[in-house]
């Protein structure tokens, strides 16, 4: 998983699958836009404006969450 912020356009760019071709994108809400490959697999996520929408766009936080059995 790849997270791209781009200051110039304030967008931020979760990229789930690289190197897999976008065959379909869908504006889910106004801004946020989901992209999916030919088997309709979410590949990646597009937010617009993410400044207006987010806290700090530019910072990040990532946890994994262990079970425990």
């Amino acid at each position: 998983m790849k997270v791209i912020y781009d200051q110039e356009t304030d967008t931020l760019t979760i990229i789930f699958v690289e190197d897999v071709p976008v065959a379909e994108s869908d504006e889910d809400k106004p801004g946020v836009i989901l992209d999916y490959d030919i088997s309709g697999n979410l590949v990646s996520l597009e937010i617009l404006d993410a400044s207006h929408r987010m806290k700090s766009p530019r910072q990040i936080e990532y946890q994994v969450v262990s079970g425990t059995a």
